[in-house]
């Protein structure tokens, strides 16, 4: 039934789905604040939440203010708090703080039936609530949402209006979710380029942790998942809350703990000095925060992945097996050689074939032609009509690498329009990769962009974007004022890849940015992949890839074979180690197949055959990993939402300190149901060759092993002896 929305009092009030309970106090007619985010309460009536209120209410004693001081998801230090603001602004040097009063709020819930109090966690479940206030002496509005998505996802913005006479300095807005006391353990995310997501935990202690990202992207280095958990939380273990910005410019995320036993997860858009100003009458909307509740970092993350996977655009078909040209061929474009990669591509099983970087203007080298979106007559003199017809006559989609932000200034662009080049005045940035940043808030920038894409689009068959953004923003001002621009830069994008998938629908975009520098859930809003990193070595992908996995599902990650020796690390790898890996994304190939040899070829066309037979699977299935004391050693794997089907890898990271290692549970099966357990082909060989390492495991054989999904979860099975570097797949079926 369609969603129903209702006045709401300002009482408590609760909403509730797929185990996750939030629990709001709209008492007072002040901002909301959350009572409680965690665990499902169960239903509760006006009396028990009134009660409930009563309960958690602080001695008010020691703080700021005479009473209780207890922050809003937008806190106020009007109302006692002086730990991180939610508003800063002035208008003129006044009005830098606010004190809201709710004018009213009103409950959105997804069927009629549901009440007006509380929302069962049967069926779709969730709801949302909005509020909207007023503050008469800083002549400010404000609109907060805050629901509970259907996933147990808690999301929530702001708007913030200007309705005084004078222009209103928004300088930030962060938004808040309580965690209680017992998460004492912080997670968040650091990395660089070819090194991206990688974990950090630090005590979850008294005082401010802040995490900025002023890259201008989502970044590298920036929080990805902040979370909060019980001592030691893992996998599968342990109380999590995480929070996610879903914003792909700069931005904050905090977590703050005070002596008044107040601890908070927060995040916002980080704003340049003078980036946001409110004329009379306009408005600021903040980014959607997300914030996820689980027991272990599994279910955390699961809740993302069903919220992606109910986007109305979230790719239905097969994710084809896809070649992209880069590492192939580079800068050097050639008709007849990438005919012939296509036709090996072909043969192994791919299904489509993306051009990368080179086939534009002056484009033979990273130095120039970046903006000049006209083929090449130098290299392509009959157009790209000659290799697109080859690839489609092959049975496979083509591809398209992009870079439309960027432009070199070597280039026909640059030289028309310099003025187009985003600076903070006369003086232009220092370049990065040869290249600046092409202003997209300017509307003739963004129209000739648009043209030049839609005419690619209209002109040869192209199915599929590889969106790529090759360097921070970096004194990213709009011309000739060169006020601050990273905010109205991103916004533009948003709006660039809405309306070439509005002209073109079916049309995919890849966000590429050095790899794996623009990885949120704004950027997925309108994107079907993400390229996980530019650094194809399997080790250190099988990192890369479980953590960009925390928030983003296998089929959105783009999974890639590269050649047997890792073009960013010089590390060689067995074709089954890094079949292996890619397997566990949306899979795909970064590898010249014409030097490849007959071997290596077919035993890849085996690797494609089963991602083919098990894509199904991994695309839908909910991802779990093993918590596991041997650093050495990882297990992950998917398992079918209905328990029917699993997959696992067994992953060999560095020798292990136990010889022979000892047995591992298989997460996340049906508890009461038996499996049938073997090794599964191609991964089946524990060394990556006909001859097993040391005595023979007993179970390993074709026949495996039938035991209740209990069992196999608790007691676990015997693992094989494996080399550094190499990992085995193992198959559960229900019997």
């Amino acid at each position: 039934m369609a969603p129903r929305s209702l006045p709401l009092s300002f009482e408590v009030t609760q909403l509730r789905a797929a185990g996750v309970g939030l629990v709001l106090d709209l008492t007072g007619g002040t901002l909301p604040r959350v009572l409680h985010w965690g665990a499902d309460l169960g239903p509760l009536d006006p009396a028990e939440l009134r009660a409930l209120k009563l309960a958690r209410a602080p001695q008010p004693i020691g703080f700021s203010v005479d009473g209780p001081v207890e922050p809003a998801v937008l806190p106020e230090q009007s109302a006692g708090w002086l730990g991180t603001p939610g508003l800063v602004g002035n208008r003129g040097g006044r009005d830098f703080s606010t004190a809201f009063a709710v004018r009213e709020a009103t409950l959105t819930v997804p069927d009629a039936s549901s009440s007006t109090r509380s929302h069962s966690s049967s069926g779709e479940g969730g709801g949302s609530v909005t509020v909207r206030a007023h503050d008469a002496s800083a002549a400010l509005d404000l609109e907060l949402t805050i629901e509970l998505t259907a996933s147990g996802l808690v999301r929530q913005r702001a708007t913030v209006v200007n309705r005084g006479p004078s222009p209103f300095a928004v300088d930030a807005v962060h938004l808040t979710l309580p965690v209680p006391a017992v998460a004492t353990e912080l997670l968040d995310f650091t990395g660089h380029h070819l090194r991206e997501r990688s974990p950090q935990r630090t005590a979850f202690t008294q005082g401010l942790r802040m995490r900025e990202n002023r890259t201008g992207r989502t970044g590298y280095d920036s929080a990805h998942l902040l979370a909060a958990g019980t001592a030691g939380f893992g996998n599968r273990s342990g109380e999590v809350w995480a929070v996610h910005t879903a914003w792909s410019g700069n931005h904050r995320t905090f977590a703050e703990r005070t002596f008044h036993s107040v601890s908070l997860l927060g995040s916002g858009e980080l704003l340049l000095s003078g980036e946001v100003e409110l004329a009379p009458g306009e408005s600021y909307t903040t980014p959607w925060q997300y914030g996820s509740y689980g027991r272990g970092l599994d279910e955390v993350s699961a809740r993302f992945h069903r919220l992606l996977r109910s986007r109305p655009h979230h790719p239905s078909s097969p994710r084809p097996v896809t070649l992209n040209t880069w590492e192939a061929v580079y800068f050097d474009h050639d008709l007849e050689r990438l005919r012939e990669l296509a036709d090996a591509a072909a043969a192994v099983g791919a299904e489509r074939f993306v051009l990368d970087d080179g086939w534009f203007g002056s484009r033979r080298d990273d130095r120039r032609g970046l903006g000049d979106w006209y083929v090449s007559d130098e290299v392509w003199p009959d157009g790209l009509g000659p290799l697109t017809d080859h690839v489609t006559g092959l049975g496979m989609e083509f591809g398209l690498w992009v870079e439309p932000e960027m432009i070199n200034e070597d280039s026909e662009l640059a030289r028309a329009h310099p003025d187009w080049i985003m600076a903070t005045g006369d003086r232009l940035p220092g370049a990065a990769r040869h290249q600046q940043v092409l202003d997209l808030a300017r509307p003739e920038a963004f129209a000739h962009i648009l043209e030049r894409l839609d005419e690619l689009l209209r002109t040869y068959p192209i199915s599929y974007l590889k969106w790529d953004h090759n360097r921070d923003l970096v004194e990213a001002g709009h011309r000739p004022t060169g006020r601050a621009g990273v905010h109205g830069q991103t916004l533009a994008v948003y709006r660039l890849m809405d309306e070439l998938r509005r002209r073109h629908p079916g049309l995919e975009i890849e966000s590429c940015s050095s790899g794996g520098g623009r990885v949120d859930l704004e950027i997925l809003r309108r994107t079907d992949r993400v390229w996980v990193s530019d650094c194809i070595d399997a080790l250190e992908r099988q990192r890369i890839q479980r953590w960009t996995n925390a928030l983003v599902p296998l089929e959105l990650m783009g999974t890639h074979v590269g050649s047997d020796t890792a073009h960013t690390t010089g590390r060689r790898h067995s074709i089954d180690f890094r079949a292996g890996t890619a397997l566990f994304g949306h899979f795909g190939i970064e590898w010249d197949l014409t030097a490849a040899s007959p071997a290596d070829l077919a035993r890849l066309g085996e690797w494609v055959a089963l991602y083919k037979e098990l894509r199904g699977l991994l695309h839908t299935g909910t991802a779990v990993h093993a918590d596991h004391p041997d650093p050495a050693c990882h297990l992950h794997g998917v398992v079918a939402e209905d328990g029917s089907d699993a997959v696992y890898a067994l992953v060999s990271l560095a020798s292990s300190e136990l010889y022979p290692p000892g047995p591992i549970g298989l997460p996340g099966l049906d508890p009461d149901a038996v499996y049938h357990v073997r090794p599964q082909p191609p991964g089946d060989l524990p060394d990556g060759n006909a001859h097993h390492w040391g005595a023979h495991l007993p179970w390993w054989t074709p026949e495996g092993v039938r035991l209740p999904g209990r069992v196999l979860s608790e007691a676990g099975l015997q693992t094989p002896v494996l080399y550094p570097e190499r990992l085995v797949l193992l198959r559960a079926t229900r019997v």
